[in-house]
């Protein structure tokens, strides 16, 4: 039927990485002209047919989130309103997830307020990446697809290290799971980092646990903002007996002067995926490297159109 098909939109946040989506699906990139009236109000024109039509919006909502997100609202608004048949919001890196429970008292959970804003502004689906708490995926009552990193890290971790070598490091006892998972399918061994966080954005390493001397460690995370915690893991695994320390995270958020204080540290390389984009960053930091999780996206979108499995990718 006419206009039964799907179609990816970008945000103005990563046009980059949309457009590598659509590379990878064999498809023209959506036609949306995004621009502000002159009070900053933001204002969206689709270009093109929606009726009907799969529609898959590619939007961090990362720095400035503010902006992204209302840009992301905006934008499924005027897909419903297009009479568009599904709206899928793609979200590699979820903003505003670091809130999702009540930590002290009076606080709030951003997470939900944002589930809660997806789902009004019209979103019958939502695809992120790498959740910085998997319990988000219950803020929301349409479909989460929660896709993983790991594929695309591991693939790289074997193309530039033999594994025999390696220690998989959490940089904290919350990323134990993913570290777990990094060093089972590498056949290495796990060590963690026993950390305190006095204050938000401040923390304090107290010592490894597990085996490193003698060993290349890997810190595995699902975002760097600050760089605090990773930089003094790398500092603890270095003094523990490390012989060099590589880190790979997912989100390059990099706050501030985050880049450059990667770049001095004890951290040999940092990798990281294009679920941000990295801008003039990685001048700062040129032991960066970036690896594309384009590929990984468009085959979970393509699943998604289809109607096949996802987890099949994951295991």
């Amino acid at each position: 039927m006419p206009g039964d098909q799907l179609k990816v939109f970008a945000g103005s946040s990563n046009k980059k990485l949309a457009a590598a989506i659509c590379g990878e699906l064999g498809i023209e990139l959506g036609d949306c002209l995004i621009t502000q009236f002159a009070d900053g109000e933001i204002r969206v024109e689709i270009g093109e047919m929606v009726r009907n039509s799969d529609i898959y919006i590619v939007e961090p909502t990362s720095a400035p989130a503010n902006d992204n997100l209302m840009e992301l609202l905006i934008m499924i608004d005027a897909m419903k309103r297009a009479s568009a048949k599904s709206i899928c919001a793609v979200i590699p890196y979820f903003g505003y997830a670091r809130q999702d429970r009540k930590v002290y008292s009076r606080s709030p959970i951003t997470a939900k307020l944002v589930a809660d804003l997806l789902m009004t502004a019209g979103a019958t689906r939502v695809i992120s990446m790498d959740l910085h708490a998997g319990q988000i995926q219950g803020f929301f009552n349409i479909p989460v697809d929660h896709i993983f990193a790991m594929p695309v890290m591991l693939a790289d971790i074997r193309a530039h290290h033999n594994p025999e070598e390696l220690v998989i490091v959490s940089p904290d006892a919350g990323g134990v799971e993913r570290a777990r998972a990094y060093s089972k399918r590498l056949s290495c061994s796990l060590a963690i980092i026993d950390k305190r966080r006095p204050e938000v954005n401040v923390c304090e390493v107290m010592h490894v646990i597990g085996e490193v001397k003698g060993k290349k460690a890997i810190l595995v995370d699902d975002m760097v903002d600050t760089a605090g915690t990773i930089i003094k893991a790398a500092e603890a695994l270095v003094k523990a007996g490390a012989t060099e320390v590589y880190a790979y995270a997912t989100h390059p958020v990099l706050s501030a002067d985050a880049a450059h204080r990667l770049y001095t540290s004890p951290i040999r390389e940092f990798v990281s995926t294009d679920t941000i984009p990295i801008g003039s960053k990685i001048d700062k930091c040129p032991s960066m490297r970036i690896v594309s999780v384009a590929p990984l996206l468009a085959k979970a979108i393509e699943r998604i159109h289809t109607g096949e499995s996802i987890s099949n990718l994951f295991i």
